[in-house]
């Protein structure tokens, strides 16, 4: 029964989506309250994940001085280095 329901997710890709919102958790936990209500983890692929940003004020803020600290900090909640880049894009 297990390894039928281990087959299944794999195959339907639920296994990937389920370790995604680990990712996203991870974010919102490691960016804080206040932060993590402004930018939103949207997409987790080929170890890159995407954070959707409210306004101009804080992409730049997170592209250019925050994302490298928040990546080590998603790392480390994480316990692994699945997230290689951060990537900041403006909400439209």
């Amino acid at each position: 029964m297990g390894e039928a329901l281990s087959t299944y997710l794999r195959v339907s890709g639920l296994d990937r989506k389920t370790a995604d919102l680990a990712v996203f958790q991870a974010w919102t936990d490691s960016a804080g309250k206040a932060l993590s209500t402004r930018a939103k983890p949207v997409r987790f692929h080929m170890a890159i994940l995407t954070v959707e940003v409210e306004s101009a004020a804080h992409f730049h803020e997170l592209a250019n001085f925050k994302g490298e600290q928040l990546r080590r900090l998603v790392n480390r909640q994480l316990g692994s280095s699945r997230v290689r880049r951060i990537d900041f894009k403006l909400k439209h």
